[in-house]
């Protein structure tokens, strides 16, 4: 918000009087609810309608942080919301997205009562961030079709009208964003890459009369496996079919080395949460969530059978 308030002709001097100060802005990973709505609300005055869209559209995946990190990891557009449902119920108290699939539509209702003017604000640049981190993960021109918000309409829709292209709909009952369901479904532009080698080679077992080594088939659902965790742990039948195997085929390949489902699901599980303990500063909620636990507590006992460690232990070792 700063940022895009700098852009358009505030400096500095403006925000010298922040609660949270924009010095400090650098230095700090979470500003209370309030500061946040606070400076929606001052920036809106300032720069007038469409100021909370005109952001939205500024917004980059690597902004939104883990999260975002977990997005450039979904095989499908919508699995966004889905990764987003999770992380805030886990992590924060601030959103809920709920989906409602209807006649060839999905609406993704965004619940989060506009108790004041900024919430109403944060709600239109989610809202309008949504278009652009879909754009940017398919790298298609998917776009919705139609808006709707609570609140009353501003004067000037110019902002809106530019970022979301479709019909929009003020006074509503729910803020929500439509998009084709087919549209959502739409494989991103990762997740294409990764999932056709996989593909590619099944065919080439096929067409060469080969076999892939049980190691070789054990390493690709572990990388899709943890590629799936921020969605939760993933069922065996949504790994099969994107290597093109069946459930049976599947388990009887890695039962040539060994192994079980449940076991690389643990193994995968506990890879990820040790290399990020290691090398990164995320806190054990994000690490949680990124390990396919829907409870920091669940999390931690996992962890300490898996080394005998707490996770805040296995970090200061």
């Amino acid at each position: 918000m700063l940022r895009c308030a700098l852009d358009e002709g505030m400096n500095r001097d403006d925000f010298t009087n922040l609660p949270t100060p924009i010095d400090a802005i650098d230095n700090i990973q979470t500003v209370p609810a309030n500061h946040f709505f606070g400076l929606h609300e001052m920036l809106d005055e300032k720069l007038g309608p469409g100021f909370a869209v005109r952001v939205g559209q500024k917004m980059k995946i690597e902004d939104y942080g883990v999260l975002g990190l977990s997005w450039r990891t979904c095989s499908w557009a919508g699995e966004i919301f889905d990764r987003s449902e999770r992380y805030f119920k886990l992590l924060s108290n601030t959103y809920l997205f709920q989906i409602e699939r209807k006649g060839g539509l999905s609406h993704i209702y965004l619940l989060r009562e506009p108790h004041r003017r900024g919430v109403e604000l944060s709600n239109e640049a989610t809202i309008s961030a949504t278009v652009v981190v879909l754009k940017a993960m398919t790298e298609t021109d998917i776009s919705p079709t139609q808006v709707t918000f609570e609140h009353n309409p501003p004067g000037d829709l110019s902002s809106y009208k530019k970022a979301f292209q479709c019909k929009i709909l003020f006074n509503e009952p729910q803020y929500s964003i439509t998009y084709k369901t087919s549209d959502l479904e739409t494989r991103t532009a990762k997740a294409d890459i990764s999932i056709n080698q996989f593909l590619l080679d099944r065919v080439e077992e096929e067409t060469e009369g080969i076999e892939l080594s049980a190691s070789k088939i054990a390493s690709d659902i572990e990388a899709l496996i943890k590629d799936a965790l921020p969605s939760g742990i993933p069922g065996i039948r949504q790994i099969a079919s994107h290597v093109g195997m069946s459930n049976r085929t599947l388990t009887r390949r890695l039962s040539e080395k060994g192994l079980t489902y449940r076991d690389l699901i643990k193994k995968s599980q506990e890879e990820v949460a040790k290399n990020l303990l290691k090398n990164t500063n995320r806190s054990i909620g994000e690490i949680a969530f990124e390990t396919g636990f829907s409870e920091q507590s669940a999390f931690n006992r996992a962890f300490k059978r898996w080394t005998g460690y707490s996770p805040s232990e296995f970090r200061n070792k």
